[in-house]
Formats: structure tokens, sequence, C-alpha cells
């Protein structure tokens, strides 16, 4: 496939923290290829297996997972970006990555590091994910981290945009190899974001349906859906509620990313972009929805935070979280002898990186070690049904 003049192109990367030799010895990968395989092959991309979506170390089979959803955030984000002409590999590796600093339990995981960590600089997922690629992960003998390219590292520090005021994990990452935290970033990495929010919105209700949180009534109260909804069922009469459910949602993604593709278009067109570097001086998003339908999807989801994210059992299974995770930080924090022996040696002699390293451990936790860990450590916990 040839690429567009704006995209990355991988023989124009601007390379890696440590220099490598011997890539022809390990097949004919360019340096956003090795970038994706590398995400795929490490350990904290495995464990995104056991580590929370929505709903919380859940019993069914059926749920996402923090690893199903990235799998399907790197589907969506090679959609868009070979539409684009973007590069594939450098999109799906930002997608498949983009979560990778979660702790267990989500969100409500981070809530109890932040307070954990708050004399020690706090806590932020997406930081966590630069500093687990580009020092907890230890696989090669001669320098800590993956050793990713530039370009990657960059898209995942900015997943959510330019970064004015970076908290101390991802300062310190932009100290040991600079980023350009104030500036856009590449079109891969806004592929990659975008891609994220339609992944979740639209999956989040099939996980919320099938759980019982949501019904297909109460989903009538937010017009994107009910429109879909209204040409889902007229086009395929006579099908039962469960798959008008799966055709909703796909219709619904391609709706939103056929949405992206003319607005961004559009706007890549009317910015005169011409390459990679127009694409970071363009002072604004490149990759986004129209009007209509950011009002939109911003509408579906200010729906689901009010009935899903929030639902009472949902919030309820928070608290439990929060409180394991608090429990084991405080556990380790009071007796550090209690890490695995690895961990222990490597524990730095004063704060803040004392705090800072039994948070690195603890965000590295799936759901069901961290609960384990709170029984070994704390004592018994009775968690609700389903958690």
């Amino acid at each position: 496939m040839t690429l567009a003049r704006y995209a990355s192109h991988a023989d124009q990367s601007r390379g890696r923290l440590h220099a490598e030799d011997g890539g022809a010895a390990r097949g004919p990968r360019d340096a956003f290829q090795r970038d994706r395989d590398r995400i795929i092959h490490s350990i904290a991309f495995r464990r995104l297996r056991h580590k929370t979506q929505v709903f919380m170390a859940p019993d069914g089979d059926h749920f996402r997972v923090r690893l199903t959803h990235s799998l399907e955030v790197a589907q969506i984000g090679r959609t868009i970006a070979r539409a684009l002409g973007l590069n594939e590999d450098l999109t799906e590796a930002l997608c498949l990555a983009h979560d990778i600093g979660h702790p267990p339990f989500g969100h409500a995981g981070e809530d109890a590091l932040e307070a954990a960590m708050l004399k020690a600089g706090g806590f932020d997922h997406n930081a966590q994910t630069l500093r687990t690629l580009m020092k907890l992960e230890t696989p090669y003998p001669r320098w800590d981290g993956l050793n990713l390219s530039w370009e990657m590292l960059e898209g995942l520090a900015k997943h959510n945009g330019p970064i004015f005021a970076p908290g101390w994990a991802l300062a310190e990452a932009d100290a040991q190899f600079p980023l350009e935290l104030q500036g856009w970033s590449s079109l891969e990495a806004q592929v990659a974001a975008l891609a994220d929010d339609i992944a979740y919105d639209n999956h989040d209700i099939d996980d919320g349906v099938r759980a019982g949180l949501l019904t297909l009534d109460q989903l009538m109260e937010v017009p994107l859906v009910a429109q879909g909804w209204t040409e889902v069922t007229a086009r395929c009469e006579g099908t039962s509620a469960a798959r008008l459910r799966s055709e909703l949602i796909r219709s619904q993604i391609g709706l939103m990313v056929n949405d992206l593709l003319a607005e961004t278009r559009q706007r890549i067109t009317g910015a005169r972009i011409e390459s990679v570097d127009d694409v970071r001086a363009a002072g604004r998003a490149l990759v986004g929805f129209s009007d209509a339908m950011r009002d939109a999807e911003r509408g579906l989801k200010r729906f689901m935070y009010a009935n899903l994210y929030h639902h009472p059992s949902q919030l309820a299974a928070a608290e439990f979280a929060r409180r394991i995770v608090a429990g084991v930080f405080a556990a380790y924090a009071a007796d550090p002898a209690l890490l695995p022996e690895g961990w222990r040696a490597a524990l730095p002699a004063d704060e803040p990186g004392r705090s800072r390293h039994i948070a690195d451990f603890i965000a590295g936790m799936t759901d069901r070690y961290a609960i384990a860990r709170y029984r070994e450590l704390v004592g018994p916990i009775d968690l609700p049904e389903g958690f």
C-alpha cells in the first residue's frame, strides 16, 4: 500500500533511545512493525487479559476486558488508517498499547493509587503506560524497556492531546527521550485515540445490556441510538432483539467511522497538509468527528456515565476495588519486605522513589492477583456477586 505524504513513514522515524544492531537477522520488519510485535510479545500486554474494562474481575466469559478492548480498538484503528493512507502498523501498535498502564480494576484502581500516591506525585494511567514500556518491561539484555520508536512513544504520551503540565512520570519519560509534549501528535496517534472512543462507546452498550444494567428502552433515550435502532429494525424485520442489538452496534460503529473519515479528509484538505511536519504544526486535531456527530457522541457518553458507569452496582464494585488497591498499597508501604524478592531487591531507599516503586508493582497487577494479595496481606473480603 502506498502511504499518503502526511503519513508516518517508518524509514523516516526519529529512531529509538538506544541504538540497535542485528535487525536483519530478526526478519524483514520495519521500525513500526517491530514496535507492534514488541507490544504483542510483552508481559504487560498479556496481563490485560485479566484487567477490568467495564466489569471488575467478571465471571462471564463474554464480557470485554482490557485485552479484548485493545484488540477491538486496533481493528477499528487499522480500518481508518487504511482508508486515509496512514501507516497501519504504527496505528495498530498505538491501539494495542494505549491501555497498558491501567492498574487493576480500571479507573477505580487508578483513583486508589492516585490517593495513595498523593505525597509522591500522584498516579496517571497514561503516564504509567510510558513508564511500563520505557522502564518496567525488561526483556532485553542491554537496556530497560522495549526501546520503542520515538513516534510510538510520542503517540502514547499524547493519547489525549498535547500535554502542557506533565506529571512526574511523563516528565521523567520526556526528559529521557524528549517527545515534544506540547505539540500535536501524528495522524496515526490521533486515529488511535478516536478508535478508542468509538470502540468503548459502542461495545460498552453491548456489555451493559448483556449484564442487565442497561435496557433497550433506556437506550432509546439517546437520539443516536434511537435512530440506529429504527434503521436496523426496518432493514432486518422479524429478527430477534439480541441479533438486532449486534447489528445496531456494527451499524453505529460504521456510522461513526464514516463520519470521522469524511470530516478528517476535509480538515486535511482545508489545512493543506502535505507532510507529517504539517500535521504537528497544524495547531489543532485533524482527526475528528463532524460537529453533529461530536455532539451525538457526547450525548451517548453522558448517558453511559449516568446509566452504566455510575450504576449503583458499578459504584459498589468500585468501592470494593478502591479498598483492595488501597489496602495492598498500605501493606507494602508499611512492610516492603512483603514485596516479591525481585521487587524488594530493587526498592529505592528514600521517598518518593519507594512509593513509586510500590505503585509500579501494584499497577501491573491483574484484578484477580490484586484480590489474592489483599486476602494474603490484609485479610478476608466478601466481594459482591459477579465481581
